[in-house]
């Protein structure tokens, strides 16, 4: 049991339980973001890609998060939707590398966020720009402008541009994510 953990039990704060997808397509970095996010001591050496979905789980002061970290590949993504209705919130990761692949990326986007399980949640959706230490990529600018994050106007989101190899940004879209989970919570 670590310091936190003994300062949340010692003070008898609960952590509320949430349920969060990484969705994206294969390639993108989701399986070695969630890793990063985990204690050093769980994190694993070696990412293989995920075949269907993998479970995650690790904990904030004030959340516990249980993520679905789920395939990218073509032929799992329609296991996406099956669980959209129990989700707190969404992380969209992008290969901001990946030019030949944007406009999937792209639909497969819009096919979340027209989803009845989604559409008409306020549900946030923190984007993650992964791959900003390599040469070349696409800036926060150009993501925007393709993926038309601007016309999501019926739920929070956050466009964050990160590495999954350095760590760089994951802490700054992790807590954004974790205060409008918190501030959609104090709304029910």
């Amino acid at each position: 049991m670590g310091l936190l953990d003994k300062l949340v039990a010692c003070l008898r704060l609960r952590r509320r339980d949430v349920n969060v997808l990484c969705l994206g397509l294969d390639n993108s970095g989701k399986s070695t973001i969630i890793d990063r996010l985990k204690p050093a001591g769980a994190q694993v050496q070696e990412i293989t890609p995920t075949i269907g979905f993998n479970v995650e789980k690790f904990s904030t002061v004030s959340l516990s998060f249980t993520v679905f970290d789920m395939s990218g590949q073509g032929r799992y993504r329609y296991l996406w939707e099956h669980y959209y209705k129990d989700a707190h919130a969404i992380i969209f990761v992008i290969d901001s590398a990946d030019k030949l692949r944007i406009v999937v990326a792209k639909e497969e986007l819009e096919t979340l966020l027209i989803h009845p399980d989604i559409k008409h949640r306020q549900i946030p959706i923190l984007f993650f720009a992964n791959k900003m230490d390599l040469k070349d990529v696409m800036s926060s600018g150009m993501l925007t402008q393709i993926l038309r994050l601007y016309n999501i106007q019926t739920k929070p989101w956050f466009l964050c541009l990160c590495s999954a190899l350095t760590g760089e940004g994951l802490l700054e879209g992790m807590e954004w994510l974790q205060d409008r989970i918190i501030e959609e919570m104090k709304r029910k």
